[in-house]
């Protein structure tokens, strides 16, 4: 194996999952989800765990995870009408900030057509000054580490 090549994921890699339908307007003109909209699977399976296991306010919290870096590797395509299973482990929290690690399966896939990697850096909403992780979502996060 190079050093460009790495092996793929599995499924059981993984420790929380959301089922995500793709749309009509997500495919390109070329009959496939444009590469572009994976990472809005990224951000919404991110975000759902946040608010549903961390209590994350996203309206009105004080703290607020903003993107700083992203990374996507493709090797196989989905189209409408398909579901994607998206999921997501946490490879490192810090003070401020988690590198997420992500996958995209089919729903009966055991390899990903998708993985990547998602670092957030924790703010404060009125301010953008980075802040500790609060203690729940830290400890949200934490459950879900590699």
């Amino acid at each position: 194996m190079s050093g460009q090549e790495r092996a793929k994921a599995q499924r059981e890699d993984y420790r929380y999952f959301l089922d995500i339908p793709t749309r009509w307007m997500d495919n390109d003109i070329y009959g496939h989800v444009n590469n572009v909209v994976y990472y809005s699977y990224f951000d919404t399976v991110i975000n759902r765990f946040l608010i549903d296991e961390a209590g994350l306010d996203i309206h009105n919290g004080s703290v607020i995870g903003i993107a700083v870096e992203s990374m996507c590797r493709f090797h196989a395509s989905f189209a409408y009408p398909e579901t994607i299973a998206a999921a997501l482990r946490v490879a490192r929290i810090g003070t401020s900030s988690v590198r997420y690690e992500l996958a995209l399966f089919p729903m009966d896939g055991i390899e990903p057509s998708a993985e990547g990697y998602f670092v957030h850096v924790f703010v404060g909403r009125h301010g953008g000054r980075p802040m500790a992780i609060p203690p729940a979502i830290r400890s949200a996060l934490e459950r879900l580490e590699i």
